[in-house]
């Protein structure tokens, strides 16, 4: 007769055989179905996250070369910031808010960050004012290695009283080195073309419409990045930028140009 001890001893000893014997296993199906659930589980979570991050590296668009390192990629993506070719900027002899003439030419030595904009905008030129107003501050002491201008587009004022009050209206003027130009219609449609910027007035009660870019020229006088600004509305049409776009703005430009400059 068999010893009982002697059968549990064979029922866990390999076959005659070769084969492994599994009957120990039979009594246990749980155990089995929770690993391989556990198992598929650490899987799955291998793949999500690989996918996530897959996803993300998709979405990010390439960095631009030749964009000042101090920029980050995002602060670049905001502001549309892209190198140009390094050629002299088209010079231009106008008159500022104080009826000074102004060329640009006589800026050099200087880096210089340069727009357009109307004189009677409701929209994004009082925007881009305010972005000028915090780049200056954020520039410290570099401030007086950079000259801000915008070039006028409104035809039907364009007096040197409407860029004085534009100017003073939207604190303009606390910049020390700021030039609002302005001149004849002649004048200043010159200057509109040298730069590739399409104005198109309707009137002079209405905003003009017209391109929105920032120049960045550097202080030998060459054109060296361009940005473009960007706008919202609210539903009633009022323009506006969302939380801190405004000073990001700022500080965006001030760390361009302080590449210039510097």
């Amino acid at each position: 007769m068999t010893n009982p001890k002697d059968e549990d001893d064979l029922a866990l000893a390999p076959s005659d055989t070769g084969t492994t014997n599994w009957s120990w296993m039979r009594g246990t199906p749980g155990l089995v179905l929770i690993g391989a659930l556990a198992f598929l589980v650490v899987i799955a979570g291998f793949v999500t996250v690989a996918a996530v991050r897959y996803r993300s590296q998709q979405n990010q668009l390439p960095r631009l070369s030749g964009i000042p390192a101090s920029v980050s990629s995002s602060l670049a993506d905001l502001m549309a910031l892209s190198p140009v070719a390094s050629t002299p900027a088209p010079d231009f002899s106008l008159v500022d808010q104080y009826g000074h003439s102004l060329t640009l030419s006589s800026l050099r030595g200087r880096a210089v960050v340069m727009e357009f904009m109307d004189t009677h905008c409701t929209d994004i030129c009082p925007i881009v004012s305010q972005e000028f107003v915090d780049a200056n501050h954020d520039l410290g002491v570099n401030a007086s290695r950079v000259v801000f201008v915008a070039v006028n587009v409104n035809q039907y004022h364009a007096r040197v009283a409407d860029v004085a009050t534009f100017s003073q209206d939207h604190q303009l003027n606390t910049i020390a080195s700021w030039h609002f130009v302005t001149g004849s219609t002649n004048a200043l449609r010159a200057v509109w073309k040298s730069y590739g910027i399409d104005v198109f007035a309707r009137g002079p009660n209405a905003d003009v419409v017209h391109s929105s870019e920032i120049f960045f020229i550097d202080p030998q006088g060459r054109e060296r990045f361009i940005a473009n600004p960007v706008v919202d509305h609210t539903s009633t049409g009022t323009a506006y930028l969302p939380g801190g776009q405004i000073a990001s703005w700022g500080h965006g430009i001030a760390l361009t140009v302080r590449s210039l400059a510097a």
